[in-house]
């Protein structure tokens, strides 16, 4: 039988949310976190034969999980949005991979850099998402950071420019 106690489902949330303690690195935890979730992605791309909408898939099937591991490691700590979660980052990442039109060191540069600087800046609407309740606004602008970053590779790949 499986151990559903609260002391478990707080470990499970703990470590889906910090991405399994990435969320707890000294410096800039959310790089770090999109980092490590492209070199995932690089290993998948690369011994799996993904392609950038593998991603996209693997996002949303990891969209739920991460909503509720966000909302419950907020009210754990008491914060609306707490530096050491990070699975919207992972998410957000791979959403952006999912954009690529071919995966290759263009691409993964790009796909890192485009979705570090529009989380970073968040530009309508990703901005108002914020303001949504629990581990849904914690998700979901990092969401649309990555939406917007899929378009902006998706474009430039169509212009062979990766």
């Amino acid at each position: 039988m499986a151990n559903n106690s609260p002391k478990t489902r707080r470990a499970v949330a703990a470590a889906l949310a910090t991405w399994f303690g990435c969320g707890y690195f000294p410096a800039a935890p959310g790089s770090f976190t999109s980092a490590v979730a492209l070199a995932m992605a690089i290993l998948l791309a690369r011994y799996a034969a993904w392609q950038g909408w593998h991603f996209a898939v693997l996002a949303g099937v990891l969209l739920a999980p991460g909503i509720w591991a966000a909302h419950q490691e907020a009210q754990r700590t008491a914060r609306k949005d707490p530096r050491s979660v990070v699975i919207d980052e992972v998410l957000g990442q791979w959403v952006t991979l999912a954009g690529a039109l071919r995966l290759n060191w263009k691409s993964w540069l790009a796909a890192f850099l485009l979705f570090r600087i529009l989380d970073i800046w968040k530009p309508a609407p990703a901005r108002q998402f914020e303001s949504l309740p629990g581990g849904i606004g914690i998700v979901t602008d990092d969401l649309a950071a990555g939406v917007y970053g899929a378009l902006v590779l998706f474009i430039a790949g169509c212009f062979n420019l990766y």
